[in-house]
């Protein structure tokens, strides 16, 4: 959970981090961390993955268990990137952050990674527009809620372009009245058929077996989630 004078960065602050790619001489990002762990959320829970993670994000969430990615990176070029993932030789590979779409050269990074047969999965905040991203990638939208403090961000414009049977809606719920808002939004928004819809307990905050037995008493269409990684290794970074 964040502190308050954090959730209280000033926006120019938050992407500050960034500035450094404006200097680049070739397509780069700025890593935070690159690792191999077991995929602790999303329809892929469980499947070895390799991580990409890059540094800064516009957002302050109040659940978010992350902050770590805020700053400190180091800027690589996209070529150096994938050469790195392909050296862990797993082929499921997330883009994940802080908010990895907003670097630019992210797009030519995933077209580079899915041209050499990886699967890509990319976890983003829902604040971003998605348009003009490779039609290959999986992408996982969180929908940020109330209790988050950036529910007003998300951009429900882009539901069109979520792909059926490849794309993910996630709702992380801090209590039961996140809980009711998003059950609105999951019978009232234009959610397009066939794009999987996850509800999943923020950690420390919403009890997990409260929201599976409401789900189902609900007869909700959505998939419940923890986030196996902290089920496995706690607060721990880099797994």
């Amino acid at each position: 959970m964040l502190s308050d004078e954090e959730r209280a960065t000033p926006p120019a602050a938050r992407i500050k981090p960034l500035k450094v790619l404006a200097h680049t001489a070739t397509p780069s990002v700025l890593v935070h961390e690159i690792y191999a762990s077991v995929q602790g959320e999303s329809s892929w829970a469980g499947v070895p993955c390799v991580f990409v993670r890059t540094t800064g994000c516009h957002l302050r969430c109040s659940y978010c268990d992350t902050a770590h990615a805020f700053e400190h990176g180091t800027v690589r070029t996209v070529d150096e990137v994938v050469t790195a993932v392909a050296d862990w030789g797993i082929p499921l590979v997330e883009l994940t952050g802080g908010e990895p779409l907003l670097q630019p050269a992210v797009p030519h990074l995933l077209t580079m990674l899915l041209d050499r047969g990886h699967t890509v999965l990319v976890e983003t905040s829902g604040a971003v527009g998605l348009a003009g991203l490779d039609a290959r990638a999986r992408l996982i939208v969180d929908v940020k809620t109330p209790a988050s403090g950036e529910h007003q961000r998300h951009r429900w414009a882009d539901l069109p372009l979520l792909k059926p049977g490849l794309d993910e809606l996630k709702f992380v719920l801090v209590d039961e009245a996140d809980y009711a808002w998003a059950v609105e939004q999951v019978r009232t928004r234009p959610i397009p058929a066939g794009v999987t819809v996850l509800f999943s307990p923020a950690a420390n905050a919403l009890s997990p077996s409260w929201l599976a037995e409401r789900i189902v008493a609900d007869r909700l269409p959505v998939r419940f989630q923890v986030q196996l990684h902290k089920v496995l290794w706690g607060d721990r970074t880099g797994v």
